[in-house]
């Protein structure tokens, strides 16, 4: 005989009402975890995943039916069915087109959105005062293949040695999988096309410090065993799961804020839905200061003006990016050479 399906419940959350439904369905069916274990994780990581969403517009990955299921990215709040205090940010795609996202006062938002079924967020690394200013410079190391997570934190050691240099704090996280991501809490003060730039400065950098180690090629085929500096997370409309949310894996990885000294000893999928309530809880919020000090780009702009006048000016977008000025061309290295040929 079949079980009876949990009845829906109702939920206080930042003094709103949230309703969960279907508080049984599995959602990571290798550990078992539910509906209802989703959205009580994210009610207790409440202040972090807060400090990272808060007035940050944000598109949510869901998977209605779980991890296992059709997943889709929801980059507009439906116009109906929605609670009214829901708040939004209209932001501007590259292609010139907008959208109302979902942009979170307050922790009933996020309830709301696991609620819809949303496992990963991903904000923009700006605030709803002004969506086309960053306030977030992100720096994503990426292991290619033949490397791991433990080359990643080699790399983001190389970062940290290079930040104190500049006088600029660095904020450590897993990515949920292999990889390492640090935060730079900065002035909004500069465009998507100035932070990009100003982060390419920064990954040619490392690049010419680490080249054994390092890499900013954009083409896959001469990246090598390298730690890719993903320098197109900063183009407008591209973004990053935020610290302490979950990752749609078969082991609910969280992405999760470490500090500089710990990074080195942790294993990234120690870091779990079922672990890292107790964790915060017990250790507090690493990120707790990333707010404290916002930092001036400056240096790395200027680092940019050489590198431009020594030759090396902007590398490619993603693909599906407007084609920008003084950008080179978008073509495989390899294919070019077939073509020339």
């Amino acid at each position: 005989m079949g079980g009876t399906k949990a009845a829906a419940v109702e939920i206080e959350v930042a003094g709103h009402t949230v309703r969960l439904t279907s508080p049984d369905r599995v959602i990571y069916p290798e550990r078992g975890f539910t509906k209802s274990d989703v959205f009580h994780y994210y009610l207790a990581v409440g202040d972090g995943i807060m400090r990272a969403l808060r007035h940050r517009p944000t598109t949510l990955q869901r998977f209605p039916d779980g991890v296992e299921g059709e997943m889709f990215f929801q980059k507009r709040v439906p116009a109906r069915g929605v609670p009214p205090w829901v708040e939004t940010a209209r932001i501007a795609f590259p292609s010139g087109r907008s959208a109302d996202e979902l942009c979170p006062a307050d922790l009933a938002h996020v309830a709301w959105a696991a609620q819809m079924g949303t496992i990963v967020f991903h904000p923009w690394p700006v605030r709803s005062a002004d969506v086309d200013r960053p306030d977030e410079l992100r720096v994503d190391l990426d292991p290619q293949p033949g490397t791991d997570f433990a080359d990643a934190v080699e790399a983001a050691g190389e970062l940290r040695g290079l930040l104190d240099e500049l006088g600029a704090t660095g904020w450590p996280k897993t990515s949920g999988g292999r990889g390492v991501h640090v935060y730079l809490r900065i002035e909004p003060r500069w465009t998507f096309t100035e932070v990009r730039r100003a982060t390419i400065a920064l990954a040619r950098e490392l690049e010419r410090r680490r080249p054994d180690l390092i890499t900013t090629a954009w083409w896959k085929e001469q990246r090598g065993e390298h730690v890719f500096v993903d320098y197109n997370q900063m183009a407008r409309d591209r973004t990053i799961a935020c610290a302490y949310s979950l990752r749609a894996n078969a082991r609910a990885t969280v992405s999760t804020p470490v500090t500089w000294d710990e990074l080195p000893a942790v294993e990234p999928d120690d870091f779990h839905l079922g672990s890292v309530p107790a964790r915060l809880a017990e250790r507090g919020d690493p990120h707790a200061g990333i707010d404290d000090a916002p930092w001036d780009i400056t240096p790395l702009l200027e680092w940019a003006d050489r590198d431009a006048a020594g030759g090396s000016g902007d590398l490619p977008y993603p693909p599906d990016h407007p084609k920008m000025p003084g950008e080179p061309k978008r073509v495989q290295p390899s294919r070019e050479r077939a073509t020339d040929g």
